[in-house]
């Protein structure tokens, strides 16, 4: 089974006012917290940006073994984004993540891949019944198809594709607990809160580091 990591980083970021994925915690951009995190797990990544100008700012903190795909479509959409991955991805399934999640879990992503097999998707999901189909792995053949259905006939919601796919195994984040237990694999950036927040975290989690 080969593996590919899509990583979004199209968005607006309108709330925190400037590229999110480029914006430093702890002098480095939250996209190489993404990418470093879950390095050597999938055969080979992407990071799927809106433009060539954005492209531009990305060539320049992501390494040589990470490819930027520019957006198919000029219209700003999660779904969007996640079709042109899956469109050029060699994998048989795909992890599919945002560029502003600083501490996701390498252990979930790894037991995501794990309970793939078989499946159309394995999505992550709430007591409450929430979704994170932006932090969940696809079948990349029936996926690719999801994805163009849903965006031929006008919808730009990941829910769309979803909506479209059968053999869905759900992830209860219950068990997500046992592997992190602060679920913080799901925390994102998306205000100047939210980084002072992050900075917190990364400050925490540095000072229970066992000493070597």
């Amino acid at each position: 089974m080969t593996l590919s990591t899509i990583v979004l980083a199209g968005g607006l970021s309108s709330r925190l006012g400037h590229d999110k994925g480029l914006q430093l915690l702890a002098n480095k951009p939250i996209v190489r917290h993404v990418l470093d995190a879950i390095k050597g797990l999938a055969d080979e990544t992407f990071v799927v940006v809106s433009s060539r100008a954005q492209a531009e700012g990305y060539e320049h903190v992501v390494d040589s073994e990470t490819r930027i795909l520019i957006d198919s479509s000029n219209i700003r959409s999660p779904l969007v984004g996640a079709s042109t991955g899956f469109e050029s991805a060699c994998g048989n399934y795909c992890v599919v993540l945002t560029n502003d999640v600083p501490f996701v879990s390498r252990e979930v992503i790894s037991l995501m891949f794990e309970l793939g097999a078989g499946k159309n998707a394995v999505i992550p999901r709430w007591p409450n019944g929430f979704m994170e189909p932006l932090q969940a792995v696809y079948r990349t053949e029936m996926a690719r198809k999801a994805a163009r259905e849903a965006l031929d006939e006008g919808k730009l919601r990941v829910q769309a594709m979803v909506d479209k796919l059968q053999g869905i195994r759900f992830l209860s984040t219950l068990v997500l607990h046992q592997l992190d237990p602060e679920l913080k694999t799901f925390f994102n950036v998306n205000t100047a809160q939210d980084l002072r927040k992050a900075e917190i975290i990364l400050q925490r989690s540095k000072k229970t580091l066992p000493l070597s």
